[in-house]
């Protein structure tokens, strides 16, 4: 026999197999981080659950559950037994909610590193009071002496076994020639180039290739099989002779596994001088074209500094990566995906007979663009000097026009210390954008206070801003 129930989607649940006898659920929550540990790990659907044994322990080394998506049922049994008669039993069930996600804890337990310093008798002292600050303490404190406590720098990076096996040595190609610096200061590679089949030059190579090399033009012709692969070459061929990463990237609706073998065969990678890490057509000489020099790199980093109006803490423009949000590599999942055929991508436009809401693979014009106005997207950032879109920009750049008579490495075709003029415009710039957005925000919070019945404005000292020197970073 078999019935159907109809199960509510509101009671959704998540299980964890706790690794252990729990005989204190408020003890077990917080080995786990506790409700808000766990509903942050839970949003998380990369990283691992961490579940530590001494919670208060800032050495305990966590050991790692993973993630698993699951179809279960909780359910709660009852059993009712007649007094008079225990063999006649009547047995209830109801169900309590689907689990959708669980967790498992199945790697092994790394080392614990215990802040405890062992004598010579055998004894063992805690160091916990000595090296850990609880609360704010005096100058004596930190003049203690206590015995040298080094924990170790990294711990295992794999809670699970795994078949190492030693790689014998790179074998390469007949002819192949390992760069120069890895020759006495390396150890050796550890793989071989990437087989793109680019062409990489430095300022002072002399021949210029005019050329791709054949294998690139096999790997293109290979994946080149939709009407928008045949497009964007004829884009690219009709465009400026050097172009950025960015800039192709933004001009472009090309997937980004087919333009790494589309640039090899239009144009060759400089990797000094004032064209570093930007891609030359092939047969364009930009060392004997002054026309060139608009087309010149400039490295641009935002400066921080109090004289800047912002610390490191308040910059405007967040960093792609940072060392206060390190997680150790047992913390996250590394699901690796099937890597996709370039050959099987779907046409990037009509001809290929999909949707309007098509995925789009281009960037915007400012992540190679630079306008007044406007914060750059990174806090580093490789533009042309023709990508630099403000008036006086250009005015120092063109200080030379028609006067160019020899191309050096630092600054092209551009007069002597042009890149640290122009660094210091955009700078400026810069600043006057933070200090506007930052004028918005301070009249944004006056008017808040002067509407509100609770403060009293008599209580604030407004000639304390007369110091100021009109820096926003300043308040009552």
């Amino acid at each position: 026999t078999s019935s159907t129930l109809s199960l509510s989607e509101d009671n959704k649940l998540v299980c964890v197999e706790y690794p252990g006898i729990i005989s204190n659920v408020d003890k077990m929550l917080e080995s786990i981080g506790g409700i808000q540990g766990m509903s942050k790990t839970y949003a998380d659907p990369s990283r691992r659950l961490e579940l530590r044994f001494r919670p208060q322990d800032p050495f305990c080394h966590p050991v790692c559950g993973n993630r698993y998506p699951s179809t279960n049922l909780l359910l709660r049994m009852k059993r009712r037994v007649r007094k008079g008669n225990p063999k006649e039993a009547q047995i209830s069930m109801d169900i309590l909610g689907v689990i959708g996600t669980t967790y498992k804890f199945q790697g092994m337990a790394d080392f614990q590193y215990l802040a405890v310093h062992s004598a010579k008798d055998g004894s063992h002292t805690s160091l916990y009071d000595k090296i850990i600050l609880r609360k704010p303490e005096n100058n004596e404190f930190f003049e203690q002496p206590v015995p040298l406590f080094l924990p170790p720098p990294i711990f295992s990076r794999l809670d699970s076994a795994v078949d190492y096996n030693y790689r014998p040595e790179i074998q390469h190609k007949e002819g192949h020639c390992p760069p120069t610096v890895s020759r006495d200061n390396l150890i050796g590679l550890s793989r071989a180039r990437r087989p793109h089949n680019a062409i990489f030059l430095t300022f002072n190579d002399q021949n210029i290739p005019t050329e791709p090399l054949e294998a690139a033009k096999v790997n293109w012709k290979r994946v080149c099989v939709h009407p928008s692969d045949i497009k964007a070459e004829e884009q690219l061929k009709e465009s400026r002779p050097i172009w950025s990463g960015y800039a192709v990237k933004a001009n472009l609706d090309l997937h980004p596994d087919k333009l790494k073998l589309l640039l090899p065969i239009m144009a060759y990678y400089m990797v000094t001088g004032p064209w570093r890490s930007l891609w030359v057509r092939f047969g364009y000489d930009p060392c004997k074209t002054p026309e060139a020099k608009k087309y010149q790199v400039l490295d641009f980093r935002i400066r921080c500094s109090t004289k800047h109006g912002y610390t490191i803490n308040d910059m405007p423009v967040k960093a792609k990566r940072s060392t206060f949000n390190y997680t150790l590599p047992i913390t996250l999942n590394k699901a690796v995906p099937q890597a996709a055929n370039v050959t099987d991508l779907p046409p990037e436009g009509p001809a290929g007979g999909r949707s309007a809401n098509i995925t789009r693979y281009q960037l915007k014009d400012s992540s190679y663009i630079f306008r007044d106005g406007t914060l750059p997207p990174h806090r580093q950032m490789f533009y042309q000097l023709c990508d630099l879109d403000v008036e006086s920009i250009r005015n120092v750049i063109s200080r030379n026009d028609g006067q160019e008579e020899e191309c050096d490495e630092r600054d092209g075709w551009c007069l002597s210390h042009t890149s640290d003029d122009l660094r210091d415009i955009m700078s400026s710039m810069i600043k006057q954008v933070i200090r506007a957005k930052r004028s918005g925000e301070t009249s944004l919070s006056l008017t808040l206070v002067q509407h509100s019945p609770m403060i009293d404005l008599a209580e604030f000292d407004f000639m304390e801003m007369k110091g100021c020197e009109n820096d926003l970073t300043c308040f009552w």
